[in-house]
């Protein structure tokens, strides 16, 4: 039995409509977090605990070699 042209028209343009709000995002940054404690500096996407503290640039790669450009 074919389906309505009412319903076909609605799923195509259901699919036409949420399609596009995955092709938007992006990555999360990589962010350097230093010790409050000694030196140490780690890379990481989320915060790595208590004693830590975020450095200020944000990355695009899991060395925190490539800045995030805005």
């Amino acid at each position: 039995m074919p389906m309505p042209r009412k319903v076909c028209l609605l799923a195509i343009l259901l699919t036409v409509t949420l399609t596009p709000v995955d092709m938007h995002a992006e990555p999360a940054a990589w962010y350097k977090w230093r010790s409050k404690l000694n030196t140490h500096v780690v890379c990481s996407q989320t915060w790595p605990g208590e004693g830590w503290e975020q450095m200020t640039t944000a990355y695009r790669d899991a060395r925190c070699e490539k800045p995030k450009k805005n």
